[in-house]
C-alpha cells in the first residue's frame, strides 16, 4: 500500500488560498498607500482652489495686487496655443519615429535614435528651456510663444515615441506577415493594418505627453516668459497658466495667492480628467 500524503487534497488548497488572497490584500494595501499621496494632494489643492472658481476667473485678466476679482484668462489661452502648436508637431514626428524604431531597430540609425530619445526623456525641463533660450529666444530677439511651445515640443517627442514603439512592438508579427503575404507593400501593411489597431494606445501616449507638458513651468520661464494681458501672437511674449501660478504664488499678495490655488487645481483636474477620459475611451473601443 502507498504512503498517505501528509496533507489532504483539502488542506493544499485551502493554504493555496490562504496565500493567494493574503498576497492580494498585501498588493491592494501597497497600492492605496501609494495613492494616499495624489489623493491628499488633489483634495487639497481643491479645498484652497474652489472657493476663487468662478466665470470671471476664466475669462477675465488677472487684477492688480491687492484687488480683488480677475482671472486667468490669458494665462488659459496662452497655454491652449502653445500645447496646440507643439501638439500638432510632436504628434506625427513622434509616430514616425516609433513607427521607426519599431520596424527598422536593427539598423544604426535607429540604434542612435533610441539614444538620443531615452537621453531626451532624462533632461531637465529647465535644460530644455534653457536650450531652447540659447537657440531661439536669442535668435529671435525676444521671448515669445513660438519659443515656449518649441520646448513644449522637445518635451513631448520622447513620450509620443516610446509610446508609439512598445505598443508596435505588442502587436503579433504574423499579421504583418499576412498583409506582406497579399503583395501589399510594407508601408501600406504599416499605415492601413497595424497602425489602425493600436489607434487607442496611441491616443493615449499622445494624451498622457499633452498632459506632462501642459504643467511644466520651468522650460516656459526661459522661454514665453509671461504676459499680463491678452496675447495670441506668437512673436510675443505670451502667458501661460503654469508660469501664471507660480508668479502669483511667490507674490505675496492674498488675493494672487488664492488664484494660484485656484490656476493649480485647473491644472491638476486637467491633468486627472485627461488620462480618465483617455483610459475610458480606450476601454470602451476594446
Amino acid at each position: 500500500m502507498g504512503r498517505k500524503p501528509i496533507f489532504s487534497t483539502t488542506q493544499m488548497d485551502r493554504k493555496r488560498k490562504f496565500k493567494s488572497r493574503f498576497m492580494i490584500f498585501i498588493l491592494m494595501l501597497a497600492a492605496f498607500l501609494a495613492a494616499i499621496p495624489f489623493l491628499f494632494i488633489t483634495s487639497y489643492v481643491i479645498y484652497m482652489g474652489a472657493s476663487s472658481i468662478n466665470l470671471e476667473f476664466f475669462t477675465q485678466l488677472p487684477a492688480a495686487p491687492g484687488e480683488e476679482g480677475g482671472g486667468i484668462g490669458n494665462a488659459l489661452l496662452g497655454s491652449l496655443i502653445m500645447l496646440s502648436l507643439a501638439t500638432v508637431f510632436a504628434v506625427p514626428w513622434g509616430i514616425i519615429c516609433g513607427l521607426y524604431l519599431s520596424e527598422y531597430s536593427h539598423t544604426k540609425l535607429a540604434s542612435f535614435l533610441t539614444f538620443t530619445i531615452d537621453l531626451m526623456a532624462s533632461v531637465p525641463s529647465i535644460v530644455v528651456g534653457i536650450f531652447i533660450y540659447v537657440t531661439v529666444v536669442l535668435t529671435m530677439g525676444n521671448f515669445s510663444g513660438f519659443a515656449g511651445a518649441c520646448a513644449l515640443f522637445i518635451i513631448m517627442i520622447p513620450i509620443i515615441v516610446r509610446t508609439t514603439e512598445e505598443v508596435l512592438k505588442l502587436v503579433p508579427f504574423h499579421i504583418r506577415e499576412a498583409g506582406l503575404a497579399l503583395g501589399l507593400p510594407r508601408w501600406k501593411v504599416i499605415l492601413r493594418i497595424v497602425l489602425p489597431g493600436i489607434k487607442g494606445s496611441l491616443i493615449s501616449g499622445i494624451m498622457l505627453s499633452v498632459a506632462r507638458a501642459s504643467g511644466e513651468t520651468a522650460p516656459l520661464l526661459f522661454t514665453s516668459l509671461a504676459n499680463q494681458y491678452w496675447s495670441a501672437s506668437l512673436t510675443q511674449p505670451m502667458a501661460s497658466l503654469p508660469v501664471q501660478v507660480y508668479n502669483f504664488a511667490i507674490s505675496g499678495f492674498e488675493n494672487l495667492e488664492r488664484q494660484a490655488w485656484a490656476g493649480s487645481m485647473v491644472l491638476v483636474l486637467f491633468v486627472v480628467s485627461t488620462n480618465i477620459i483617455t483610459r475610458y475611451i480606450f476601454s470602451v473601443k476594446k
